[in-house]
């Protein structure tokens, strides 16, 4: 018996197991209160369920019945008959608040595509659903403000780990709203970036790029990473979260393209949710595999070994693995001089 086997076996009781079929109940309450919108119309002090529903607009009893479930999960406080944000739902789920985190809509979305999961078991595909670019702007906006949520926290981190000495151009593959980009652009002010995205994807990053001042050192390119040209000339090729959305032939192909537009002693980053040989470790990078699942044609979490053969292949020398602060790991290919 492995050690992960025999880990999980002693902490799951019929109690524990029972838990773990019903969790998905708070994760629905949570998600359905986000999707309303109901800790920031809840505001700042108490307020009656019925005030609540009356802005919401929804149903008073159902309003009623939700509010009280988020007091008995710990979002909400009651006090009598009326409500209020508990100090948590304040801090981090009110819109405009500092704290505020805005990648659960697109969380939300998770939720339709996870109930998915027997059905892409069976078939070992997901059930198809529209690319990335075709699924609607409500779909894409929340999409790209969950990575950008997740990425701004990461991204001076990440870029500190890589180191900047040398680097005069960037190419940063699948950019999405171009938190990493920006975070290259400020730790080192003599540098120019070059994002790649899909058409649909372009004009939000722009809008990020311009809310923050950096328009001047950017430039774009809208395409297919797997079909069109990347360009040339550039020091580093950066990967964040791009590999686990494609087949092993497709990223076979995408890191030569990337090892292409090297310069000589350029390197190519990627970092995802890269896997131990067992597929068991990280666990998250584990459930991230049935997310790609569900989600992709062909996606799925990868291992070092396979990623390393990868760019041994595209003609680049790797580096150690190293495990970032995030959840996440990084790898490095070099082209030789």
């Amino acid at each position: 018996m492995t050690r992960n086997r025999s880990a999980s076996g002693d902490r799951f009781s019929p109690i524990a197991i029972r838990e773990l079929a019903t969790a998905f109940q708070a994760s629905r309450i949570f998600l359905t209160a986000y999707e309303l919108r109901l800790f920031t119309v809840l505001g700042r002090g108490f307020r009656s369920s019925a005030s609540v529903a009356r802005s919401l607009h929804t149903d008073p009893r159902a309003t009623d019945r939700l509010l009280n479930a988020l007091c008995a999960i710990g979002l909400v406080v009651k006090e009598g008959n009326r409500f209020a944000n508990s100090p948590a739902a304040a801090g981090y789920l009110r819109e405009g608040e500092p704290g505020y985190m805005a990648g659960f809509l697109h969380t939300n979305s998770l939720w339709d595509t996870w109930s998915t999961l027997t059905t892409a078991v069976r078939q070992g595909k997901a059930v198809r659903r529209p690319g990335t670019n075709d699924r609607g702007a409500a779909w894409l906006g929340a999409f790209i403000a969950a990575m950008h949520d997740r990425a701004v926290k990461h991204a001076p981190g990440l870029v500190a780990m890589i180191g900047l000495e040398g680097v005069g151009k960037i190419m940063d593959v699948g950019g999405g709203s171009a938190a990493f980009s920006m975070a290259f652009l400020r730790a080192k002010k003599d540098l120019t970036v070059v994002l790649f995205d899909l058409p649909n994807v372009v004009p939000l990053a722009r809008r990020y790029v311009r809310r923050e001042g950096l328009t001047g050192r950017m430039s774009y390119i809208s395409g297919d990473y797997l079909r069109d040209d990347l360009g040339a000339g550039y020091d580093l090729v950066f990967l964040s979260a791009i590999l686990h959305s494609n087949s092993p032939a497709e990223n076979r192909r995408l890191l030569k393209k990337c090892a292409a537009g090297l310069n000589p002693g350029g390197r190519v980053v990627v970092v995802d949710f890269i896997m131990d040989d067992d597929r068991v470790s990280p666990a998250h990078g584990a459930f991230f595999a049935l997310n790609m699942l569900v989600g992709t044609d062909a996606g799925d979490t990868y291992t070092e070994s396979e990623i390393r053969s990868w760019m041994k292949e595209a003609g680049l020398g790797t580096t150690a693995r190293t495990d970032t602060p995030f959840g996440t790991s990084m790898i490095t290919g070099r082209r030789s001089k």
